[in-house]
């Protein structure tokens, strides 16, 4: 097999779970595993969290959700994104909790249950509110019509009203702020017209760690969950711990005469002979194709190495020095290389590391990406 893996820690999910029960206080934490955990594997680290503090999860589809009962899971899972008309059924099936919010979705809910439960059936559905993010959710003023459609139901049971933040990563608090107040307003006026919301929540990983207030009845964590920040410096101090390193070997070494350059179009030349080893991976794999072009390295023999040139589909060059310069700390075939993770440094034995979120600098996106990019291809295995 292709000597190239993601690794995934379950220890350190645990006990980032940990840390945000702590953070959540009173309120419940609940683990967001969409993208099949945030390309770190969804049933392994669904089983970890629930087993440090998470008592409940999140998925963004009706296939997610399927795939951790198949696995046996049997925490309460909520929907994030309003599942199709024809996936409902099997969402019922599978008992999972809906989110809503079209009034046409919740009436087909509700005969979705009364199929496959009869007239017995009572489903917990939650309803979603577009406080400010502008993406999904029901517009404030018409919560209260999708509450009443609810409880009108008599085979659905109203069991929680959420919202999302769209800049708790941020800097400025305002936006936060104002969408936190009008979440606040919308519930009080469901509760003014005798409505119990159920579990009430808004905040993701960087609101949780930002905006005390935001915690209400739960937490829905995610990025913070793999320990990678929600933005650059966002949780410093915490103790969250990454959970993924992705590794390969060397599997080639070459020397590039003066002038010469490397990967497609040669699009970085070097100016003495220097020596440069080739990895297995590419961008098939995950690996941004214009990562040597933008600055990247990796860790190879204690050392940070420039990749250099175009990613190739699957392949990339990194450059290991000037040919013959006896400081340079030589590679060979077989030799470890570390893309996302940590090394001990050759000459002082200090852990050197690169990251998720150095790796989104670099490529002007967000660490969320980089994580949830390696593909199939790199086989996930577990500690």
């Amino acid at each position: 097999m292709r000597p190239a893996r993601v690794h995934v820690d379950l220890e350190a999910v645990r006990s980032n779970a940990g840390v945000l029960t702590r953070l959540a206080g009173d309120a419940l934490l609940c683990a967001v595993v969409k993208a099949d955990g945030y390309g770190h594997g969804a049933v392994r680290v669904a089983e970890a969290a629930l087993d440090s503090g998470a008592q409940r999860l999140a998925v963004a589809l009706v296939e997610e959700g399927a795939q951790l009962r198949e696995a046996g899971i049997t925490a309460p899972v909520l929907v994030l994104s309003e599942p199709p008309v024809d996936s409902l059924a099997d969402a019922y099936a599978l008992g999972l909790t809906p989110t809503l919010y079209h009034l046409d979705a919740v009436q087909a809910a509700a005969e979705a249950a009364r199929r496959r439960g009869g007239s017995s059936a009572r489903w917990a559905v939650q309803l979603k509110v577009d406080t400010g993010m502008h993406r999904v959710g029901a517009p404030p003023e018409g919560l209260a019509d999708l509450a009443a459609r609810v409880f009108s139901a008599d085979t659905l049971v109203l069991q929680g009203v959420f919202t999302h933040l769209a800049t708790a990563d941020e800097s400025d608090p305002r936006h936060t702020t104002a969408q936190l107040d009008a979440f606040e307003r919308t519930v009080l006026g469901l509760r003014n017209r005798g409505v119990d919301p159920g579990i009430i929540h808004a905040a993701n990983s960087a609101a949780a760690i930002t905006h005390p207030g935001s915690r209400l009845d739960m937490v829905r964590c995610g990025i913070a969950l793999y320990g990678v920040e929600p933005a650059p410096g966002l949780g410093e101090g915490l103790g969250l711990v990454p959970a993924m390193s992705v590794l390969t070997e060397v599997t080639h070494t070459a020397t590039v005469p003066a002038g010469e350059g490397v990967s497609y179009g040669l699009r970085h030349r070097f100016e003495v002979d220097t020596d440069v080893a080739v990895l297995p991976v590419g961008y098939a794999d995950g690996v941004p194709r214009n990562l040597g072009l933008n600055g990247g390295e990796v860790l190879i023999g204690g050392v940070r190495r420039a990749v250099r040139g175009a990613v190739t589909m699957d392949q990339l060059v990194v450059e290991v020095g000037p040919t013959g310069d006896d400081s340079v700390v030589p590679v060979h075939r077989g030799d470890e290389a570390v893309l996302i993770g940590t090394q001990p440094d050759a000459h002082d034995g200090t852990m050197l590391e690169v990251s998720a979120t150095e790796w989104a600098g670099l490529m002007d996106t967000i660490a969320y990406e980089v994580v949830c990019s390696f593909s199939e291809r790199m086989p996930r295995d577990y500690r």
